[in-house]
């Protein structure tokens, strides 16, 4: 697996951490379809979702077993406690604030968490990964949610998919939410107490979710007890969103455009009619081109399925 650290729209900090897996990788978590409605998520030979995509494509109807496993073993409290202190520090030793490393929440945190996250994805053929391009990045899409009431810890129950086992997706009206892929431990469930803890000390590590564009949600890959630890504490949980990324070929298109569009405003701005403020047009028009250009780097890339084998598993549910 070749890893790239991918800058943010500034250009200077940590944006994401791009990922490019050999061809013949194979995926331990892995989505099938059939008949154009069906879904499967299996994790190895168990199944552990299945979903029917509505005859007019307006939501999903989806049920959930207890059979899914996180691919990631495991994160002590000491664990945490290192990777915060060791930000820290390098915070403290840099050279000016604006250069500065950030602690806690900062790039360099979601850098090392990132690299740790992709590190045993890629050890244990538990997770989505397979072969092509991947990004690691700590953003949440939260295309038309409405601000909710209660604070961080209310939006994130307004977030959640937390019907278990079976629920509905709407997708003109709950779409880009955050389903857990087994059930949501309660508040005083030992994991979430000592979660808990490390939420008040600002070392919780970020919640691992992968984007499902078959769902069109965020499914929790991991973390589960961080993310009711952080609603407990009615905190905003820190997230890194696992997606596959646009190909080559995709993102050269893209940048070649957004460039010609760039060279065109140039143009139009030195062209022989005077303009009202020529700079500030200017340099509008080329941080519009820095952003373009990074999105395009961490940009959102449809799920890939595979087709089931011969109908579905012997194992699956039908949803009602």
């Amino acid at each position: 697996m070749h890893r790239r650290n991918l800058t943010a729209a500034d250009g200077e900090s940590w944006g994401g951490l791009g990922l490019e897996l050999p061809p013949a990788t194979e995926p331990g978590l892995r989505p099938r379809t059939a008949n154009g409605n069906l879904i499967v998520l299996s994790q190895g030979p168990r199944v552990v979702l299945t979903g029917r995509i509505d005859d007019d494509r307006c939501g999903v109807e989806y049920s959930r077993t207890d059979h899914y496993r996180s691919p990631i073993a495991p994160l002590r409290a000491a664990e945490a406690r290192a990777v915060a202190e060791a930000c820290s520090v390098a915070k403290a030793c840099a050279v000016t604030e604006a250069r500065a490393v950030a602690g806690p929440g900062g790039p360099s945190w979601y850098a090392r968490w990132a690299h740790r996250f992709a590190g045993a994805l890629h050890a244990r053929a538990a997770g989505p990964l397979h072969e092509g391009r991947w990004v690691l990045s700590p953003r949440l899409a939260r295309q038309g949610m409405a601000p909710a009431a209660g604070g961080p810890g209310g939006q994130w129950r307004s977030l959640l998919l937390d019907g278990h086992p079976d629920g509905y997706i709407d997708w003109f009206d709950g779409s880009w939410r955050v389903m857990p892929l087994r059930r949501m431990p309660p508040p005083d469930d030992p994991r979430v107490k000592a979660c808990r803890k490390q939420a008040r000390e600002g070392i919780l590590a970020p919640v691992l979710l992968w984007w499902f564009s078959g769902l069109n949600c965020h499914v929790v890959l991991d973390g589960h007890a961080r993310l009711g630890a952080a609603i407990a504490e009615n905190r905003e949980p820190a997230v890194l969103v696992l997606s596959r990324a646009p190909s080559r070929e995709q993102t050269g298109a893209r940048t070649d455009r957004a460039l010609s569009a760039y060279r065109l405003t140039m143009s139009l701005l030195d062209g022989p009619h005077p303009v009202t403020d020529r700079q500030g047009l200017a340099g509008a028009a080329g941080r519009l081109l820095a952003a373009q250009l990074h999105s395009l780097k961490a940009d959102y890339a449809p799920t890939r399925a595979w087709p089931v084998p011969s109908g579905p598993p012997a194992r699956h549910r039908p949803v009602p």
